[in-house]
């Protein structure tokens, strides 16, 4: 018989629940963010949806994301939008504070009001230390990636 593939990391964290707490998390520090929300409607729903549904699938989900919007083509998408260092640095400090919150380590260094206080934590069950600190090291390391690819506007040197 032939083995089984390993689980998706979508399967390790328990789905999509996992990516829509990160993202609630991730917009609950974006929605009082001086550098971030300029750049977000008001309505702060559907950009929640698209990420959601985006990394949802990215990590092994379901492919909802591209049944709704076609191709990811994340630097197309983010071009209307002025990236710079700023930005990136604004927007990767609320997405590592919502890891830290979804997936706990210990060690986090992040600003302790970079997530509201009154957010609970809801830790994927079943996760040993080391998995979340090797699943928090894996996501962390595609949000720096992904948010160097998406600055569009470079500073003057």
């Amino acid at each position: 018989m032939g083995r089984r593939p390993p689980p998706s990391l979508y399967e390790v964290v328990g789905g999509t629940s996992f990516f829509t707490r990160l993202v609630d998390l991730f917009y609950a520090g974006v929605e009082h963010d001086p550098v971030l929300r300029p750049l977000y409607p008001d309505d702060l729903g559907p950009p929640r949806h698209r990420l959601a549904g985006f990394l949802s699938q990215y990590w092994g989900g379901p492919a909802d994301y591209s049944a709704e919007r076609g191709h990811p083509q994340l630097r197309m998408r983010h071009a209307p939008f002025p990236v710079g260092t700023a930005e990136r640095d604004a927007w990767l400090g609320r997405m590592r504070a919502a890891l830290a919150v979804v997936l706990p380590d210990g060690d986090s260094d992040d600003e302790p009001d970079a997530v509201p206080a009154d957010v609970p934590a809801d830790v994927p069950p079943g996760l040993d230390d080391a998995t979340r600190t090797r699943l928090r090291a894996t996501l962390t390391e595609y949000f720096e990636t992904a948010a160097d690819h998406l600055v569009n506007r470079r500073e003057p040197a």
